[in-house]
């Protein structure tokens, strides 16, 4: 799942070696922290958030099939 969020994610933005995708553990959940360049959040997000949520039903759907628990999050620092 991870390659697939870095292969989606690489290709949106304008700064594609600035994305970082790390997964991380919580109670039997997959959170994938992304991590892009500041002038690269918006385009990830969208307008009203679609960007983003059509992703992470990417993600949850892919998931799914696989029978694991994973969700994205957008980490802006």
């Amino acid at each position: 799942m991870q390659e697939f969020v870095e292969f989606v994610v690489k290709g949106l933005v304008d700064q594609p070696d600035a994305v970082e995708v790390t997964p991380v553990e919580k109670n039997g959940l997959t959170v994938f922290e992304l991590r892009v360049a500041p002038d690269d959040a918006g385009k990830i997000i969208g307008r009203r958030g679609t960007t983003i949520q059509a992703i992470r039903s990417l993600v949850q759907v892919g998931a799914q099939k696989r029978g694991v628990r994973c969700t994205l999050d957008l980490v802006e620092d």
